[in-house]
């Protein structure tokens, strides 16, 4: 603890002004996002900036930040950004206690060069996913860790590092929020106004949760998703894979790169449109795409050989998707199962390329004429939206990959993508979540649990990967019902090496259950007592069981009305703040955009520690257990299933529904309404 004697903490920024930097011209970039900003707007901005710096500072820095924001429509603070390239490296390379040190991994391994889609903006992904608003807040952020005390808890509003407070040292070390507007004034326009002002982040879920691990984070969420789309639209078997099953989609940044590796790994033919070429080299140069072209003749002469073959490999067409859909049509391909991942939850900030218009093009319209890019991308919407609906009636089974990419088809005005014309009652085309996820994984507690190997070591890595696989070979064998998903999640582990899905931090995603997330922990945690590995960050996406409440996503088979509450993702995060984690971020908008979401996660630093163990079995627990309680209550039979197991454990009780027999209150209501 403080004595009374210590010095006071001075974190500030100071020192030399820095130089203006050299920014890297083969590094990608942020498209311009002018807000048309009034004047008293612009002074406000810049105030707002300058407010990080000593005021010797302010006559040089004002017309900078001016400038910024008038060209690029934010002020990044980039002559602040440190020089060279930023990376998650070995926790003993940081500055301050353990846990101080493990969150600077985190952040600086989403704004690695080889991670980050515009790392010089600070966007992880999600085309406008940042880790902080600017350098400023990032050299602030830096400096907090490097001083605190394991009695402080550092507190970050939207990117802004509010100051150490004091805390238990049970509490956590960092809480989070983002984006977390005023009900009235939680829409884009304002959004964006508010960060135009330098007042309001969009984190969109691990980018401002500092837990991103690269695209390998969607990678198993996808893979599942590809295998039991497969399973339950085409009848294949458990133990079979999707040899010579075509699947078309969109997109190749920082989430939908997940694709490509994806659908190799299930054994299936990947055909990805993508338009901006430097996300196709990037990850063709990764290893996590096999071949790409502009020519459609020639990629499909390459899937015809692939059926044939029975080859798995993913193929990028350099073009728009609805280039790509209007192909297929126009020729009779067959394709079994498509979806989009363009980021539809910022359509009209650069999310999605119109047809009809090149990448650059585009981003060009964007600036100079955003009024004309917003009317071309409601065109190529309702095209693609139609060409889709052609192609499923020839049997194309396609979902909605969460991405907001429905909703954006039916705000463009295509009223007929909802049912009854109200996109509030769902839409009629599937969500991803809806038929496939939510059923199969989150009502039985499975979802997209991390870890990170804060050693940077490639052995602890493997260690980390054999004890998981012992975990969940003992709870396959152990259940009174074999399930798939524990097969499934073995055979990940088995051959996630072979399937070099590493990008940036030594780091495994896996659909655990949650027995399976505490078992796993457990594991990890004895083995950093015991010196085998060293210390490891616990995470998952937000895209979870509990962590995020969305009618458009993750709560679309929530079906007693409470799809629209946002309860869950809050009592979630609260939860986890006082159950120990080491850090706790609450966000507004995630994949499906502003105002459609609410997401949570958390890290939790393992060092070996009996301490540790405690806050493994309440706090890992409560982060499955609370959303299978408000699935169970809203009447999922699986979610059902798992709650009556969870009460039979002794560690509490979930309230339990008593649903009536089906059909009775329709007789009651419809005689009433009768009368």
């Amino acid at each position: 603890m403080k004595s009374k004697d210590a010095a006071p903490i001075q974190v500030s920024i100071s020192g030399r002004l820095p130089s203006t930097p050299r920014l890297n011209p083969q590094i990608r970039r942020a498209p311009d996002r002018r807000q048309g900003l009034n004047q008293s707007d612009l002074v406000l901005a810049v105030k707002n900036a300058l407010r990080y710096v000593p005021q010797k500072w302010h006559e040089v820095l004002a017309p900078e930040f001016l400038e910024e924001l008038l060209s690029r429509g934010r002020i990044y603070a980039y002559r602040f950004r440190p020089e060279g390239r930023i990376w998650g490296k070995p926790v003993d390379d940081y500055h301050g206690i353990l846990e101080a040190r493990s969150i600077q991994v985190m952040i600086d391994n989403n704004l690695d060069f080889d991670v980050a889609l515009y790392p010089y903006e600070l966007v992880t992904y999600g085309e406008t996913g940042q880790v902080c608003q600017n350098w400023l807040q990032y050299r602030l952020i830096k400096k907090y860790l490097e001083s605190m005390r394991s009695d402080q808890t550092l507190v970050v509003m939207s990117g802004h590092p509010l100051g150490l407070f004091p805390a238990n040292p049970e509490a956590p070390r960092v809480i989070l929020t983002n984006g977390l507007m005023v009900g009235i004034y939680d829409n884009s326009q304002d959004f964006q106004r508010a960060q135009a002002l330098g007042v309001c982040n969009y984190a969109q879920m691990t980018a401002g949760g500092w837990m991103y691990i690269g695209p390998q984070g969607i990678v198993h969420g996808t893979y599942l998703t590809l295998l039991n789309a497969a399973r339950k639209y085409l009848g294949i078997g458990n133990e079979q894979n999707l040899e010579s099953i075509v699947y078309l989609s969109s997109g190749l940044g920082g989430m939908s790169g997940a694709q490509a590796k994806a659908i190799e790994i299930a054994g299936g033919i990947g055909v990805i449109a993508e338009v901006d070429l430097s996300r196709i080299k990037t990850r063709s140069e990764q290893g996590w795409l096999a071949r790409w072209s502009s020519d459609l003749d020639q990629i499909f002469g390459w899937v015809n050989g692939l059926r044939e073959s029975g080859e798995a490999m993913s193929i990028a067409y350099h073009g728009n998707v609805v280039d790509l859909w209007q192909y297929v049509l126009d020729r009779g391909i067959q394709v079994e199962l498509a979806s989009d991942q363009t980021s539809c939850h910022a359509v009209y900030e650069g999310g999605y390329t119109p047809a009809g218009v090149t990448f650059d093009e585009g981003r060009r319209l964007l600036a100079d004429d955003p009024k004309e890019f917003r009317k071309n991308v409601d065109a190529s919407l309702r095209r693609q939206y139609r060409l889709i609906m052609s192609m499923r009636e020839r049997g194309t089974k396609f979902w909605d990959y969460g991405n907001s990419f429905l909703k954006a088809v039916f705000d463009a005005g295509e009223k007929d993508v909802a049912l009854h014309g109200d996109a509030r009652n769902g839409f009629v085309l599937p969500s991803y979540v809806e038929d496939l996820i939510g059923p199969i994984c989150f009502d039985y507690g499975y979802g997209p649990f991390r870890w990170v190997c804060l050693s940077g070591k490639s052995d602890d890595l493997a260690k980390t990967d054999a004890a998981a696989m012992d975990v969940i070979k003992e709870l396959w064998l152990s259940r009174k019902e074999s399930r798939g998903q524990d097969r499934d999640n073995y055979i990940w582990l088995k051959d996630a090496d072979r399937n070099k899905l590493v990008v940036g931090t030594k780091a495994r995603i896996l659909y655990a259950d949650g027995t399976g997330r505490v078992r796993i922990a457990e594991r990890f945690n004895a083995m950093v007592g015991k010196g085998e590995i060293g210390p490891v960050m616990l995470g998952r996406d937000h895209h979870d069981v509990s962590g995020t409440d969305s009618p458009f996503r993750e709560t679309a088979n929530v079906r007693d009305g409470s799809n629209i509450m946002a309860e869950m993702s809050h009592q979630c995060w609260a939860g986890n703040a006082v159950r120990g984690m080491t850090m706790v971020v609450l966000s507004n908008g995630g994949g499906v955009g502003i105002g459609k979401a609410i997401n949570g996660g958390f890290g939790l630093v393992l060092d070996g520690s009996e301490r540790l163990n405690k806050v493994i079995s309440n706090a890992l627990d409560w982060d499955v257990a609370c959303g299978i309680a408000r699935r169970a209550w809203a009447g999922n039979p699986s979610a059902i299933e798992t709650a009556k197991a969870w009460n039979e454990s002794h560690l509490g009780h979930m309230t339990m529904p008593n649903h009536p027999v089906e059909g009775m209150v329709e007789k009651v209501v419809s005689k009433r309404m009768k009368a």
